[in-house]
């Protein structure tokens, strides 16, 4: 603990410095950072104390320094383990889900493991600001196991004929998962919506790729700076429809990305290269006002088990090779993976290598 005090006095020397208005207020160290998160985590800190930290922290902007100090906290009170494959994909799509489209994303990894990359994703039940379709509610309809321990699921990475997984916040940071309550109440996102993603349940052998979305263009940096810092070799990072993984499908986007923990570097790209020619820019949500309202001009989800189950069905359904926005959604993204990651030499060709798996259900039949 800093300076020998107790979590309780470095709580109220904190909330001192941090909440004292917009010109006032002063920013902390990493370590204390990491050491008031750790606090909270451990449930050593009052709910009004432990809000009042991470609003404060919201309203005068987090720092870099205080960013990586709340990763290291969710990092040093998580499980983790270690797969015996050379390189593990980490995919995290925004934990408080999409309420505008259809998730396809959570069928990425069995499209990333029938072409030789292990990957697992991660996420949990519900959480907010958005509340909305996760990846446990899309693969919980599909009929995949969402509570597994990590030890399964490092199995299932290590087997060949799997070769990828889903673990839950519950499973490997109880502590951070018990916060969902909370943070329901406090409303707006603060640092833990941004650090979570960075979780790392599992790691691979040599090489561990962060692949996650952002929407605003601050957060490339902030991302970047955060995967080195909690030892992701490799990151991605998408400019995603609702801030997912997956880009639009109608217009050019941008990713950044960097391989051995170097700079990153922004590189355009559109559908029409990877042979994507798609009116729409993301799955639609379907054609049924109980699962959706369109009152305020644009669809929204209202039936999270509806939305969930019609995502798995159209999701499960492009894993066969139905063609549509779905597997155009699911080509566009995982082909983004596979370049990335060094199994092809071009965006068209690893594009070409994901059709092949969808086309001939090589990646459905690692549904299981």
């Amino acid at each position: 603990m800093t300076d020998g005090m107790t979590p309780q006095g470095l709580m109220h020397s904190i909330i001192q410095r941090i909440a004292t208005g917009p010109e006032l207020s002063k920013d902390i160290s990493l370590e204390e950072a990491s050491d008031g998160l750790s606090a909270i985590l451990r449930g050593e800190i009052d709910d009004v104390q432990a809000a009042i930290f991470l609003i404060a922290l919201r309203m005068k902007r987090e720092t870099d320094d205080e960013n990586k100090g709340a990763l290291d906290a969710i990092l040093k009170i998580s499980e983790s383990r270690r797969a015996d494959v050379e390189q593990l994909i980490s995919l995290a799509d925004p934990y408080s889900g999409f309420n505008r489209n259809l998730p396809v994303a959570p069928m990425i990894p069995p499209v990333l493991a029938a072409c030789g990359i292990p990957c697992v994703s991660h996420g949990l039940d519900s959480v907010g600001p958005k509340f909305g379709v996760t990846h446990r509610h899309v693969l919980q309809a599909a009929g995949i196991d969402v509570d597994m321990g990590l030890d399964e699921a490092v199995s299932r990475l290590e087997d060949p004929q799997l070769g990828w997984a889903y673990v839950d916040q519950r499973t490997f940071c109880p502590g951070l998962h018990n916060l969902a309550a909370l943070r329901q109440q406090i409303i707006k996102r603060q640092v833990l919506t941004t650090v979570e993603v960075l979780a790392k349940p599992i790691a691979g052998r040599k090489k561990t790729h962060l692949v996650t979305g952002y929407v605003h263009k601050p957060y490339p940096a902030k991302y970047a700076s955060l995967a080195r810092f909690g030892g992701f070799e490799g990151c991605l990072l998408v400019r995603g429809t609702e801030g997912g993984v997956i880009p639009s499908l109608r217009q050019q986007g941008v990713i950044y990305r960097y391989d051995d923990l170097g700079v990153e570097k922004p590189l355009e790209i559109s559908p029409e290269a990877m042979g994507i020619d798609q009116p729409l820019r993301a799955v639609p949500l379907p054609d049924n006002l109980t699962i959706k309202t369109d009152s305020d001009e644009t669809a929204r989800v209202t039936d999270v088990s509806g939305a969930a189950r019609a995502a798995a069905e159209t999701a499960l359904q492009a894993l066969q090779g139905e063609k549509g926005p779905a597997y155009d959604s699911l080509v566009y993204a995982s082909a983004l993976i596979v370049w990335h990651a060094g199994r092809q030499n071009s965006l068209s060709a690893a594009a070409d290598q994901v059709r092949q798996v969808l086309d001939t259900g090589a990646a459905h039949r690692r549904v299981s």
